[in-house]
Order: structure tokens, then sequence, then C-alpha cells
């Protein structure tokens, strides 16, 4: 049944309207809806909300004039015959004409507990005086400043993490909405009281939104500035005054405080605050302001102009341009961007309003990325959103992204590099230190000199990494893990490295030319492998990003009370990463995809002698959108840029592919530094045994590309080849044809099979490698030496047979193009399995043959993280590859190299 009273609605914003509804939906009767006027085209939501309910709307910039009310408003409003006003939020003066209109009264809502924090800015007040308690009245309207009689008040805990904004949704806006429902209810039932209110402990309180009380005073403790700057949190936010060494001031706000004890501040750098009588700091949690008392105000956030920015990024941000000079074009987009916020998150819109804080979830994303998309025309991700969520920045986003789309300049970055003139390509290559999204120079410009290993000439120089260098790479990674790159989902990290990883797709041509040059690798065989696995591998990961997680565990309780035991997989931190120059962009994918996928930031030092396809994938990370920090290239030597990544204390896992005396050299620094985790795939000596049963055109075919495969620089090449005797010397003699016919030459070449080897010291070590199983007596069939007459590190594909298990070259890794043969006799299987295994090494190992039995006993028998059969070199983004013994542990590839980049967390809850 419809209520007897005929109530007039008068205020404006969310919560008014809200009343509106609530009202409505308990059958009350709403007569009138007074209002403010639009701004511009924008109607206020309470007038749009009346009005779908066919309610009459009046709309009044002012009540009155010069202290008299206004007839004709005046007539209005009378003329809905209005028994109650009802003002849930309103910023105009209200005469009391229309005050004792209404027969049965005026109840107003208030943000305080009254008497206390009388006047317009009651909870910024309430967080400023450090009230333990918050909350709000409702009271009956008289002549007075919120001096009314009492009709009910609601009171909450005033939490340390409270600021004006969370104050307010969390308590004051829900619970007052349904107050002012219960207040009518109470006013129907003629039960509503009137409490006069007492004086004693009434307080007035200045206004808030007048700029000169925005300003801190830093002439207080340190609980007292916090309290100011979170009464003012977000709306209009704390002021302070940055003094710049060349004398100018600057105003900036700020946002997020909280009381810091966080122990001394290491590398903070000093900002002068007009009347703060210590320099305030700068540091990667913030800014960090000193109270009269001697202790500690840390602030998050800064707003410089209407630019938002993450307080620790003050110096970073102050280098950077920022967007000004609208055009009336770019302004008109504006307005537009204006309306389409306001459709989605149906509030008025202000340069500070935040999309997530104002209530969008991830539809509302979905659906502003594509009204923007359809009505500007551009290209936009729901990243950008993520990235730039508060109104002003988001509109400047856009700005910046159209201007560059019209430019042609969009996802460029500036950097020092060369042009590599090759293939019928110019390619841009960087050759600057990649640190936080930038290219730099090395600390005092220190470089290293890259050789092409086709012509021994300079190909150019790369900018050397110093441990300082490493630092800053370190400290970035760090700031992002523990800030930017923890507000991207797993699933939008997924998103970016497939995008990454279409990019690779798209240079792929390039980023193989590049190897191709830069390491000695022939083109199709870097376009296939080194570059085509390396797209695989970040594909592959992307796909995991969102499929991390961890299990429920049932486990016995202390009764009566039952316990919940679960687990979380979570990202290590930052991660260092040292790869080998065999498979510079493949070795760096490998791990890297594993890495990012499993959330975690990282810096890479590669190979010192070919890192220029590392810079280059550096660029496309830009392009696809990664962070700054959450991905960092520090090329450099390994005796200090290797080694100080090492060594780092906030590297919390080292990934490393190398040598075993090296790899024995980084697992020590991980212990002695801070224990960091590591995982170590490291030299090989891995045995192919061919059996006479086996398939001998395959077991040829596999046995050439087992030891020659990308000219022998593969860590699962076989090291040694043991082929039963009875197909012994036909097998030599096969090889020994095919390794004749092979094309050795300029590795652009497309005919080519054999390209140069990487560098100098390796092809010396060759060379020595060879001599010494001359000397010990192994026969050397074929090659042994430097490809005569030829210019660059060309080295002849060498063949060894008759070789006996005590030599050295039987023993020890070569790491080239050198193929040691021994003979076994097929009636001792479990003799020829001993000496596969007389080594210190285990990470690949294969064998030839059609009997399944032999196979099987084989696999189950030798001591290799990885066994073919009937095959060789066949690994995939999907199988788990990893040493054992003096190669090393952990794994790359495969579900099993997420584990190396995560940690697992044991929760229990009691209930």
């Amino acid at each position: 049944m419809e209520s007897p009273l005929r109530i007039a609605i008068i205020g404006q914003s969310n919560f008014a309207a809200e009343v509106l509804e609530l009202l409505l939906e308990k059958h009350y009767n709403i007569v009138g809806v007074f209002t403010i006027p639009n701004k511009g085209t924008r109607e206020d939501i309470l007038a749009a909300t009346a009005k779908q309910h066919s309610i009459p709307v009046f709309k009044f910039a002012s009540w009155r004039r010069k202290g008299e009310v206004l007839p004709e408003v005046l007539k209005q409003y009378k003329s809905v015959q209005a028994n109650l006003n009802v003002l849930p939020y309103c910023s105009q003066f209200i005469p009391m004409e229309v005050i004792d209109a209404a027969n049965l009264g005026s109840i107003c809502y208030h943000p305080s507990i009254l008497p206390r924090h009388r006047g317009a800015s009651a909870i910024s007040w309430t967080l400023i005086e450090g009230d333990e308690v918050a909350g709000f009245s409702i009271f009956w309207a008289d002549d007075g400043l919120d001096t009314g009689p009492l009709l009910l008040q609601k009171q909450c805990i005033v939490e340390p993490t409270d600021t004006l904004d969370i104050l307010y949704k969390r308590f004051l806006y829900p619970e007052g909405i349904k107050s002012m429902a219960q207040a009518v209810n109470m006013v129907a039932e003629g039960k509503a009281p009137k409490i006069p209110q007492a004086e004693v402990g009434a307080s007035y309180d200045a206004a808030m939104f007048k700029e000169q009380n925005h300003y801190i005073d830093f002439k207080k403790t340190a609980e007292d500035i916090w309290n100011f700057v979170r009464g003012l949190d977000s709306v209009p936010g704390a002021l302070a005054v940055v003094l710049h060494e060349d004398g100018s001031e600057e105003k900036i706000r700020l946002f997020g405080a909280h009381l810091y004890a966080d122990g001394p501040v290491i590398g903070g750098k000093s900002l002068t605050l007009k009347g703060l009588k210590n320099p305030a700091y700068i540091h990667d949690r913030g800014l960090l302001l000193e109270g009269t008392d001697g202790k500690f105000v840390n602030i998050r956030r800064i707003k410089r102009g209407s630019k938002m920015i993450n307080a620790c990024d003050w110096f970073t941000k102050c280098k950077q341009n920022q967007i000004s000079n609208f055009s009336k074009d770019e302004l008109d987009k504006r307005d537009l961007l204006i309306n389409i916020w306001h459709s989605i998150l149906k509030c008025p819109i202000e340069a500070e309003t935040d999309f997530f804080a104002a209530g969008a979830g991830s539809m509302d994303v979905v659906r502003l990325v594509e009204e923007c998309k359809d009505a500007l025309d551009m290209s936009l991700d729901s990243g950008q959103v993520f990235m730039a969520p508060v109104f002003e920045e988001f509109f400047c986003e856009i700005i910046r992204s159209l201007r560059q789309e019209s430019s042609g300049v969009q996802g460029r970055i500036h950097y020092d590099g060369f042009v590599l003139q090759a293939n019928k390509r110019e390619i841009s290559v960087p050759t600057q230190l990649f640190i936080n999204g930038e290219f730099m120079d090395a600390e005092q410009r220190k470089t290293l000199d890259i050789i092409n290993p086709s012509n021994e000439e300079l190909l150019c120089k790369v900018a050397c990494a110093s441990r300082l260098d490493v630092d800053k790479a370190v400290q970035a990674a760090h700031k992002s893990f523990y800030g930017a790159w923890r507000q991207v989902s797993a699933r939008q990290r997924g998103h970016l490295m497939l995008k990454l990883a279409d990019l690779m797709e798209e240079y792929k041509e390039e980023l193989a030319t590049i190897e191709s040059i830069d390491s000695g690798a022939i083109y199709t065989l870097a376009l296939k492998t080194h570059i085509g696995m390396s797209i695989d591998a970040w594909r592959y990961f992307a796909g995991w990003c969102d499929k991390i997680q961890g299990n429920t565990i049932p486990v016995s309780p202390g009764r009566p009370n039952n316990v919940l035991t679960f687990t979380k997989k979570e990202p290590i931190g930052v991660v260092g990463l040292v790869t080998p120059w065999n498979y510079p962009l493949m070795m760096l994918s490998w791990k890297m995809a594993a890495c990012i996928a499993a959330g975690n930031t990282c810096l890479i030092k590669p190979a010192q002698t070919c890192p220029l396809t590392a810079l280059k994938f550096a660029e496309l990370t830009v392009k696809a959108g990664f962070p700054p920090g959450v991905i960092n290239v520090v090329p450099g030597t390994g005796i200090e840029a290797g080694q100080a990544v090492s060594d780092h204390k906030l590297v919390r896992k080292l990934g490393f592919t190398g040598s075993t005396p090296i790899g024995k050299v980084v697992m020590r620094s991980c212990a002695d530094s801070n224990l960091k985790k590591c995982s170590l795939e490291l030299g090989g000596k891995s045995p192919l045994v061919i059996f006479a049963d086996c398939d001998f055109e395959k077991a040829v075919k596999y046995g050439v590309c087992s030891v020659f495969f990308n000219k022998g620089e593969n860590c699962i090449a076989a090291g040694r080849l043991f082929v039963e005797d009875r197909i012994y010397d036909e097998f030599v003699r096969r090889v020994l044809r095919d390794v004749r016919s092979m094309t050795i030459g300029d590795p652009l070449n497309r005919s080519t099979a054999h390209g140069p080897q990487n560098h100098r010291a390796h092809f010396e070590k060759l060379i020595e490698f060879c001599r010494r199983g001359i000397k010990e007596g192994a026969k050397l069939v074929y090659g042994g030496r430097p490809v005569p007459n030829t210019k660059g590190y060309f080295f002849q594909p060498t063949i060894f047979a008759d070789v006996e298990d005590h030599m050295f070259i039987a023993q020890e890794e070569s790491f080239g193009p050198i193929m040691i043969i021994s003979k076994f006799h097929g009636s001792d299987v479990e003799s020829v399995m001993r000496r596969a295994n007389r080594t210190e090494y285990g990470l690949a190992s294969g064998v030839f043959t059609r009997d399944i039995s032999k196979a099987l006993m084989f696999a189950d028998n030798i001591e290799a993280g990885t066994v073919f059969v009937n095959v060789y070199n066949k690994t995939d983004v999907a199988a788990p590859f990893g040493g054992f013994k003096q190669s090393g542990f952990g794994k790359d590839l495969g579900q099993e190299a997420l584990n190396e980049y995560l940690k697992t967390k044991c929760v229990t809850i009691e209930y």
C-alpha cells in the first residue's frame, strides 16, 4: 500500500540517486527531485535517475538571492506539495522557507557523529583530527549549521588503512544509504525521535574545498602529517611545494600515506619541500617525510599537474616530457572520453577519477577499450587501462598514442646502435645496455668489441656492464617486481608474451640475420631453430601463465575444529640469467620465457661475444608493452658482470648455462651471497650408441647431425659415438663421405651447411683439442685443422676413429665439430653401457637399434637427463631439458621448467 508520505528529494550525486532508488523500492511516493543544473551537457545522476522513473525534476542554480528565497523557486518547490524533505547530499544552501514548508520536516545526512565536525568537510576532519571513531548522523534541519535535532546515528572504528575514500566507501556510503531509508521509515511510522544536540564537544571545521587549506603543516608530528594526508586522499589531495635547484617552485599533491617503520633508507635521493626542516627522500617505496618527532611518513603516490605517478618514480618521471598544449580536436576527444567513462561508471568524471576506485570491473575494462577503439579509430588494449586508471592520465596516454600513430613512431624506442647491412636488409641494432625500459651507456662508456666470426672484422662496439650497471638493472627489476609487474594479472602476462612472440615472428628474418652474423650460425638453421624455437618457447610458456596453481591438502585437524591447508605457487622475485654463445636468442628464450610466465622479473647477461640478438629482443619487449624493469639486458664480461649477477643479494634465483668449471664458481657465489636458488645447465659428453641391428641409413644421418649440428656448438652434441664392430668400418666410411660433401662458408648463403666457430679463443681450443687427440694415438680420419686459405674462424669438420677410453678426447668435451668414434663388440651390451656412463657428465644420450628391449634397457641404465632412441637432437619446448651429475641440475622447457622459477607457500587455516 502506498505511503501517505509525499517526499521531495533535494541534492545531487550517486549517494542521492541510490537513496532515491531505495525509497522507490520501498514504494514511497517521490513527488519531486530538486538538484543542480547540468554541467555543460552532463546531467547529475540524481536527475537522470529521477527521469527514468518519470519523477518531476527541477534544476536550480541557486535557491535564493541576497539572503532571500527566490519566489519562482519557492513556487516550483511548493507545486509538488511535499510533506517531507529528504536531503541525502546537498551542496546548495536551502532557504528555511523550503525547509519549513514540509509539514513533517526536513531530514539531512551528515558524515560525522554530531555535534563533532560540523561543516562541509566532516569526513576529512574525522581523519585529520585522528578520531578513533567515525560515523554519520541523520538530523532534522534547522536554521543552524548542522545543529538540528538528531534522528539517528551510526558509527564505526577508524582503521589505520582508512583514507577519505576508503572510509566513505566501506561505511559512510553504503550504511548511509540504508540509514536514510531507515530514517524515512521511522518518520512514516511516527517513531522518528528529535534528540537535541549537545554543545559540549561541538566543533566547527574549516571547509577543505579551499586550496589554502590543502597545504601540509610540516611543523607537526609524523602521525599528524599522516592523518592530514589521508584526510584529503583521494580528493583533493594534500598540497606540498617542491623547491627545485633552479629556484622554481612546483605544487604537488600527496597520496597513499602510511607511517614508516621499515628501517633506514639506502640510496635515497633528497627532495626539498617548502616548510619541511629536513630534506624529504625519494626511495624505492615512495617519498619519506620527517615529522617534528623524528618519525617518518611514507608517501606512495604524487600528483604533478594532472599526472599521477608513483612517488618512487619522481626523478625518472621528471626527465620525461609531460604532454601539454592540446589541440581543439584533442580537447574534443577529452569530452568524448568523459562521456564514455560517465556512461560506464555512472558518476561525475573529474581529472582524478580512478576507473577502478569508482567501481569498474573486468567487463567494464572490455567495454571501455571497445568503445574507445570505435570512437577514436585507434589500437588500444586492456593493459593500457590498467597502467593508466586515472582519467587525466588515461586521456594523456590516449593522446600520446594517437600522436604516435599519426607520426608513425608508435612503439619506437631511442637508442645508440648501428645499421647492419646484410642479407639484402638494413637492420637497426642497439648497442647499449637495456635497463628499466631504456637503452643507456655503460658506466664510463666502457665497451666490448664484437667480432664477425666470418671475417674476423670488428662488427661493432657494445656497452660493457660494470658491477654498478648490474646493480641498476637489479634495482629496476626489484622495483618492477614489487610495483608495476604485480598489477599485471597472470592472463595479461600471457597476452604480453604472445604479443612478444608475434613480434619475434614479424622480425624473425632480422633476428636470424643478426644471429648469423653475430654468432656464426648458418642462416637457415638460425631461422628455423635459433629463432623459430625461441618463438615457440614464448608461445608455449604464455599458455602456462594462468594455469600455475597450488593444491588443497587433507591434514589432521585438532578436534573439534577443522583445518584447511592449501599451497600457493608464487614467483621468486628478481631472477638473474647468464646464457652462452652457441644459441644466443634461444638460450635467452628457454630460460626467460619460463621465468616471466612464472611472474618474475629478470636481468640477463648474454654471452659477451654475441649479445646483439638479446639487445634487439629488448627493443621488441618495449614494442610488446612490457612495463619498465621487467626485462633488463646487460652485456658484459663474465668475470665482472656475470659475477655481479651471481653475487647480488636482491637476485633470488640464478639460471646459468655454460661450462662445468664456471658452473661451480656460480654455485659457490649463489651460496655465499644469499643462498639463492640456482639451476645449472653445464657441459656434456653425450654418448651415442649405435647397434648393428639399427636402421643404418638413419643412424648415419643422425650420427652426422648429432655431432656437426650448429657446427658442433651444441650442448647435447654426441661427444662420443660407440659403434658396434660389425658395422664400424662401413659407418666410418659413410660418415666420411657425408662430411666431405659439406659446404663450408658464408653463413648467410642458403647452401652453406657449416659456418664459422663463434670466436677466436674457442677456435684455438679446437686446434689444441685435435693436436692432443693425434698425440695420444687416435686415428684422424678427416679434418683436425682450420679451413685453409680462408679468413674467419672456419674449422674443418673432424673425424677421429679408434678412440680409446683413456684418451683425453674420449673424456672431455670439445664443443666443436669433432666426431669421436669408438668400437664395441655386440655380445657385451652391459660393457658398452658402463663405458657410456664412465663420465662425470650426464646431459644427453642416444641409441640406435631395432630391438625395443635393448632400447629400453639403455634408457633405464644410462645416466643422462635426455635419452634419444632412433633419433637425435629432437628437442621440443614442451619436453623438459637438463642434465645429471656434473652436467648440472634443474630443467629448461616443459612444465618442469616453471618449478625452477616458483616457490611453494603452504597456508593453514583453522576454523
